[in-house]
Formats: C-alpha cells, structure tokens, sequence
C-alpha cells in the first residue's frame, strides 16, 4: 500500500501482514521497568510455575505496543491516529513467542470536519500457532483529497 492515501484512497477489504517478532525476556524485563508493572504474572517465575499457564506472560500493553509498532511501516503524511477501540487479549503471549500482525481496513465513515473522514483499520496479531492474542480496531483521521470539504 502507497504510503501517501487519502481518505478516498483507502479501499475496504485491503490487508497487510507484517513479519513476525519473537518475544524475549529482555522485552518483558524492559517494558517492566518502563512500566513499572512488575506484577508476578510477569517477572516471578516460581510463582508462575503454581499458575494455570505455568509460565511468564508477557505484559498486554508490551503486545499492543510491539504489535502496532510492527505495523507503522510508512508514514502517511495525511493521516494520524485518532484512537484504539475494543482492545482484548484473548490468549497470553509467552517468551519465545513469535507475533505477526494482520491489518484489515474494515470500515470508513464522515468526520464531523468535512475536510477528514475515519478510516477503521482491524488490527489481529497471532502467534507462531495462529492463535489470535490480541485484537483491536484501530481509528485512523484522514484528510480527503479535496480538502476544502466541497
């Protein structure tokens, strides 16, 4: 996809797949300390060995943020974030797993400034077993090709 869309642009039903990212220890210890989430589900891993998944999981917010930073692979010069909605994490991400993520764009509608509309990309991330462990949409402003709203 052509990094420079207008919303007129954008065609429902177009995909992109990134490559896939293996999460590490490193990644979980790190986003730990920026976070200051240092909760047990996460960095104990005797505790965890007493738990239902018997491992460390992976924070949900390091998933979102690795996730959708795999996907910015251009810059759109007429488009910026206007928000994330129906965030969920069905599955954990373990260390040593490896995630993709697949953008669909799924919807576009007006915008109360006539000059942009929204265009609402899906946002599916699996594993290396093709489980989905997280999903959202992602809303993004775009400025139309006639930008004097007529």
């Amino acid at each position: 996809m052509n990094g420079c869309l207008f919303f007129e642009d954008y065609v429902i039903g177009t995909e992109r797949v990134t490559f896939g990212r293996t999460m590490t220890e490193a990644d979980i210890v790190l986003h730990a300390g920026q976070t200051g989430d240092f909760y047990p589900h996460h960095m104990d891993a005797a505790w965890c060995a007493t738990q239902p998944f018997k491992q460390r999981i992976a924070h949900g917010t390091l998933i979102f943020s690795v996730a959708v930073g795999m996907t910015a692979g251009e810059v759109n010069p007429h488009a910026m974030t206007y928000g994330y909605e129906r965030l969920r994490f069905p599955k954990p991400v373990f260390i040593g797993d490896t995630i993709t993520s697949r953008i669909t764009i799924a919807e576009k509608r007006d915008h109360k400034r006539p000059t942009q509309g929204i265009v609402t990309e899906r946002l599916a991330v699996t594993n290396q077993r093709g489980e989905t462990v997280l999903a959202c949409e992602h809303l993004l402003l775009v400025e139309r090709r006639n930008s004097s709203g007529t």
